[in-house]
């Protein structure tokens, strides 16, 4: 008599590896980030509107969206590399982190400079976005660590 075979037993390395990287994941992913960079935009039109800074208020809410355009690129990046199965070295993240600054960069003091002085509410939103989306990424984490 033979013995009933059992069917095979998945990895676990493949079991771990997420779906296939797409824009629409990273969208789902980062709900609140999104839901965060609405309610900046939408407070810097409340606020700023109501004294008449109408211009001031659009930058800023531009600021916000170049914040928010890079923080998804980045989302996107890492999701591909870790789909892809791979690990990123350090090389390959400090280039790609340069690059994607550097245009940030680019635009950014471009889009103040031509919208100059409320332009600068550019880069108030810009900074803005990126110290609550850092607060928004690093307390999970350090929650995570601390309840190891």
């Amino acid at each position: 008599m033979t013995e009933p075979t059992t069917p095979p037993v998945a990895d676990a390395a493949t079991d771990a590896r997420p779906e296939k990287a797409s824009l629409l994941r990273v969208l789902r992913d980062q709900r609140k980030i999104i839901g965060v960079a609405f309610a900046l935009a939408v407070a810097a039109f409340w606020i700023a509107g109501q004294l008449g800074e109408w211009r001031l208020a659009t930058a800023i809410a531009v600021g916000v969206g170049l914040g928010l355009l890079n923080h998804l690129a980045t989302e996107y990046w890492l999701l591909r590399i870790i789909a892809g199965g791979g690990q990123p070295t350090r090389a390959t993240m400090v280039r790609s982190t340069l690059v994607r600054l550097l245009v940030l960069t680019v635009v950014a003091v471009s889009l103040a400079v031509v919208w100059w002085p409320d332009g600068i509410g550019l880069l108030l939103g810009l900074a803005i976005f990126r110290l609550i989306a850092l607060v928004m990424t690093t307390v999970p984490l350090l929650k995570e660590l601390k309840s190891q």
